[in-house]
């Protein structure tokens, strides 16, 4: 009996080793291209260059200037005028060895950085606007990409595809 015993409990460790052991090599076949968007991330010349991209719109910098705390009860505001408090912001973009052209785009729906190079164009990188999401990317590199960001009422459709100058070019689509 005590044989017999020893025998099913060792032929249930067994069973749940091996089980264990399968389990743990499907996940590690299956969560690359289940969890692999086939991005990678981007080298510090692609990361100069899209800031230097973003730095040049208008838009990126937002002025930072904390909003000023009420007095203190009991405290009296100062007599005269506060003086505003000064940004300077200083950007020097990395030259980039890289061949071909790379353009932001901002739509209502979000942001993408596409660049063009040898004639293919590929989405660098793309961020939906507040209460968007992105979906159906083709990023490419091909003759055309595109993005599109969506909420449950709008769906803006971004396709870029490259001019004849090798610069990106883009429609929007609503």
């Amino acid at each position: 009996m005590r044989k017999r015993l020893s025998l099913v409990v060792a032929g249930w460790l067994i069973t749940g080793l091996i089980a264990i052991g399968v389990g743990v090599a499907v996940i590690d076949r299956l969560s690359e291209p289940l969890t692999d968007t086939g991005l990678r991330p981007l080298s510090a010349a692609e990361v100069d260059e899209a800031l230097a991209l973003a730095s040049s719109l208008p838009s990126a910098l937002p002025p930072s200037v904390p909003p000023s705390a009420p007095p203190a009860e009991g405290t009296t505001e100062p007599a005269g005028p506060t003086p505003e408090p000064t940004v300077t912001v200083t950007t020097t973009a990395t030259p980039v060895a890289e061949p071909g052209k790379s353009r932001l785009i901002t739509t209502v729906g979000g942001k993408v950085i596409a660049r063009c190079e040898n004639g293919l164009v590929t989405l660098r990188s793309w961020s939906p606007a507040q209460g968007f999401q992105a979906d159906d990317v083709e990023r490419g590199p091909a003759a055309r990409a595109r993005v599109e960001f969506e909420t449950e009422e709008d769906e803006i459709k971004v396709e870029v595809r490259c001019a004849a100058d090798g610069s990106p070019v883009h429609s929007v689509h609503t």
